[in-house]
């Protein structure tokens, strides 16, 4: 058997991909967002409930600072993972407590819980995009924000 140089068996792409998102989503947890953007080839979040779109290290910084000033607590749990040829789908509970300006939206201090998908993209075992897909609406209604956010969803896209 072929072994590396610390005399450990070699991983298989899948297991270093794996290894990257679950090193990638305790760094979130963490707040460590230099180690979580070095996971990247290249940085870029996909928003799909809302639309936005973080490309670059600059961008995705932004995203980080802006949510935990939002949700200073937020964290992902009960993470389950998937593996495709090009991508390791991840589906996980995000939990955070409403702390900040959300959406232009004061805080309420309520907390939210929902379950979300994210698929991460890699080329080779670097990640190329995190595109994540979730319910906007139960979030919202979670904080007490339900009507205002639909508000300010139907002005963007109209």
């Amino acid at each position: 058997m072929q072994t590396t140089s610390a005399g450990s068996p070699p991983q298989s792409l899948r297991d270093r991909r794996e290894a990257v998102v679950r090193e990638h989503m305790q760094a979130e947890n963490d707040m460590d967002f230099d180690l979580a953007l070095g996971t990247f080839d290249h940085p870029r979040y996909e928003l799909m409930a809302t639309g936005q779109v973080y490309d670059g290290p600059e961008e995705v910084m932004e995203y980080y600072r802006t949510t935990r000033a939002a949700f200073p607590d937020q964290r992902n749990e009960n993470v389950v993972l998937r593996h495709a040829d090009d991508a390791v789908i991840v589906e996980f509970d995000l939990k955070g407590t409403h702390l900040g300006p959300f959406m232009g939206l004061e805080p309420t201090g309520r907390t939210f819980s929902c379950r979300m998908a994210a698929i991460f993209e890699f080329d080779g075992d670097r990640i190329t995009c995190e595109r994540v897909y979730f319910d906007l609406a139960t979030i919202a209604g979670q904080l007490g924000l339900l009507g205002r956010v639909a508000g300010l969803v139907a002005e963007t896209s109209g």
